[in-house]
């Protein structure tokens, strides 16, 4: 092949790069133009854990802004994470769409699954925080505030709205990242760079390595890291399954 066919080719490959990082990047800020539209409505459904656990405590609860322009740029970068959120999958059609021409059949077969994975994974660690792990940390938290009989003034929580909204999406995003550890594994499994037995071997590192990217990643309270760890340590047992299940099709493939 010359190097006038090799060029012509980078550059195709550029050209479609391009193509589908506009559509991507298009689609992107329709839907974040759609989020802020309905941004209010998308601020209530993520206070809602809050709003659900202090409804019947008595107090006349609110969310607070110090800065004019704090609730507007709340807004803002509420609207774009659900936007991102909700493109997600879209984006990864088009990386699909870039890398699938240069694929052989059993290589699409095979890669397809993972992209099919990733957003639902993701959307399964954020279902977990909005469920179950904001309800739990609002009220350990909460627990912390007193009504003045030992101390000489009362400490009640007066949240921020942009500190409330950040934790809540930093926490759907540090659970969506984490639950790609099945995806990430299976990868590596089928390029040769570990395999079942020494996944096994090194569990009790994992272990260790887990609870400190839980204690990194969540708010330094139990609640949240022990609600990360829990389920990543459950998904590196799957993982352990799925790798070895890899190893088994490819000894097949081998055998025939």
């Amino acid at each position: 092949m010359s190097n006038e066919e090799n060029e012509g080719g980078f550059v195709s490959h550029l050209t479609e790069l391009r193509k589908r990082l506009i559509h991507s990047f298009i689609f992107l800020i329709i839907f974040f133009v759609i989020c802020y539209i309905f941004a209010e409505h998308i601020y209530g459904f993520l206070v809602d854990p809050f709003a659900q656990v202090v409804k019947d405590d008595g107090s006349d609860r609110r969310l607070i802004f110090t800065a004019l322009q704090e609730t507007f740029l709340t807004y803002i970068k509420v609207s774009f994470f659900t936007a991102f959120f909700v493109t997600c999958p879209f984006i990864l059609m088009q990386i699909w769409k870039f890398i699938a021409p240069g694929l052989y059949k059993h290589e699409k077969v095979a890669i397809l699954p993972y992209l099919i994975l990733t957003p639902i994974l993701f959307f399964l660690g954020g279902m977990l925080v909005y469920y179950l792990i904001m309800p739990l940390a609002i009220k350990f938290f909460l627990s912390f505030e007193s009504t003045g009989m030992s101390t000489s003034l009362p400490i009640q929580l007066e949240a921020k709205v942009n500190e409330y909204l950040s934790l809540v999406m930093k926490l759907i995003f540090a659970f969506g990242i984490s639950f790609q550890l099945p995806i990430v594994l299976s990868l590596l499994a089928r390029i040769g760079v570990v395999d079942s037995q020494f996944l096994k071997e090194r569990r009790k590192y994992v272990v260790i390595i887990i609870f400190a990217a839980a204690a990194l990643l969540t708010p330094p309270d139990p609640i949240t890291q022990i609600g990360l760890a829990i389920p990543l340590l459950i998904l590196y047992e799957l993982s352990i399954f799925s790798v070895k299940f890899i190893e088994n099709k490819n000894l097949e493939k081998t055998d025939a």
